[in-house]
């Protein structure tokens, strides 16, 4: 098996994920963030969250993820940018006057639907590392006026917000692109206040990966060659500090050991 290093996954995968939402960047002009810094991002072709071009099982269809959901009033910028594994939003049960913060926030899909549970008294906050993600995101987010918005280019392993700020961390699909999980997991630690809560949703294995799999740049952009075993992330969350980690995977059918799981976990109070 090859091993990849960090700075390569990164590249490749903010690289596959630019290209795949260029087409609707190129709808208007907005001006791109000059800049080298890359981190995951959440992305794929349309109606697919991290679908492998090369023949992996789809993970999601959109429509499905957000079907209890109201997104009729979002523009096809939003929508066809939205590839998630799971609607983070739907398991995170966020109040009035919450401070989100969504990990590799994409199109902005999941930061405006919480926009709109945390309400104008609350702040909804998305970091992403590909400029053309954050250019889309800030785009929309004019679109939708969504005033309670904000959308920073930045890893996910080092993100641009400060300790003990954020009531909910959240994160659709974008954790398992990371090739630095452990280190997430702290920064998701960090931000949090004390008693926060990590709601994630997530790609998962439940078998052993394929040796194969694991240095296949194609695969990790298809958010499968990153992914941990059920079992293994939820140890990685623990280890950052966080208590009561529980998860549900969802095996996806024809998977071939693929799952879809809702992860959470919180920061102790004191």
């Amino acid at each position: 098996m090859t091993v990849r290093p960090p700075d390569e996954i990164r590249k490749q995968v903010s690289k596959a994920y630019a290209s795949r939402v260029r087409p609707l960047l190129e709808e208007e002009t907005v001006p791109l963030i000059d800049t080298g810094c890359c981190a995951p991002a959440s992305g794929t072709a349309a109606g697919s969250c991290c679908g492998d071009p090369a023949g992996q099982p789809e993970i999601t269809s959109i429509a499905r993820l957000y079907a209890e959901t109201d997104v009729s009033d979002l523009p096809s910028t939003v929508t066809d940018a939205a590839f998630g594994c799971g609607n983070p939003t739907a398991i995170a049960a966020l109040r009035p006057g919450q401070v989100v913060l969504d990990l590799g926030a994409g199109g902005g899909i999941d930061c405006f639907l919480a926009a709109r549970m945390v309400g104008p008294s609350g702040r909804v906050y998305g970091v992403d590392m590909t400029p053309e993600m954050v250019a889309l995101a800030r785009k929309n987010a004019t679109k939708v006026g969504a005033t309670n918005v904000e959308f920073r280019l930045g890893e996910i392993e080092h993100l641009p917000v400060e300790s003990d700020t954020i009531d909910v961390v959240i994160s659709n699909c974008v954790i398992n692109l990371s090739p630095d999980k452990d280190q997430v997991f702290r920064e998701a630690f960090r931000v949090l206040k004390p008693g926060g809560r990590l709601q994630v949703s997530d790609v998962v294995w439940t078998r052993p990966v394929p040796e194969s799999v694991r240095g296949d740049m194609e695969k990790w952009a298809g958010c499968v060659a990153g992914a941990l075993r059920e079992e293994e992330y939820t140890a990685k969350i623990a280890a950052a500090g966080f208590v009561r980690v529980e998860s549900r995977a969802t095996p996806y059918p024809g998977g071939q050991g693929i799952a879809s799981a809702s992860v959470v976990a919180e920061k102790p109070k004191v």
